[in-house]
């Protein structure tokens, strides 16, 4: 069985969560197989090796998969989290949400300008908050080489805010 049909069979859908008309994609099945969750990480970094000099994890399943992509790289992993999580200094990006806006911020000193980042995250929707993770990467002179996801729903064409920035590798996709 390949890697895709794998992770396939360890999702769950729930219909109408959180809200009606919502098709939630429930992946945490995937964290009950610990071989097939060290695949997914020798996958993921497996497509970076040698191309990147960090990873950014976006809050908070983003860090599940993106600290042991790090780990596998040999490279700092540095988390990127929601407003007010984090103590100063921090830099900041907001971005834009279905209603209102929202913030995403590291450490200021922790990405190192010139550095190659992969971001992680679980899952590309709408792609705001991956593009609001390469701002940041790219605020303090770093530069977004790759990003990687378990999980994209195409369907949403969040692909379309980040990738002329750089390569896009989503492990699933859903059309709908």
């Amino acid at each position: 069985m390949n890697l895709q049909k794998k992770i396939e069979s360890h999702i769950r859908i729930v219909e109408g969560f959180p809200k009606e008309g919502i098709s939630f994609k429930d992946f945490s099945g995937v964290f009950q197989n610990a071989e097939l969750s060290k695949e997914i990480i020798e996958t993921f970094a497996d497509h970076v090796r040698g191309e990147v000099d960090l990873v950014c994890g976006i809050e908070s399943r983003g860090f599940i998969f993106g600290f042991p992509i790090a780990l596998a790289l040999n490279v700092p992993f540095v988390m990127v989290r929601k407003q007010g999580k984090l103590p100063p200094p921090i830099v900041s990006a907001s971005y834009e949400l279905e209603y209102g806006e929202a913030t995403l911020e590291i450490v200021e000193g922790q990405i190192p300008a010139g550095a190659r980042v992969l971001i992680h995250d679980d899952v590309l929707a709408t792609g705001g908050t991956a593009a609001a993770c390469s701002e940041l990467v790219k605020k303090v002179g770093a530069i977004p080489a790759s990003y990687s996801f378990l999980v994209e729903l195409d369907f949403l064409n969040g692909r379309s805010k980040i990738e002329s920035e750089a390569e896009v590798f989503s492990l699933i996709h859903y059309q709908s």
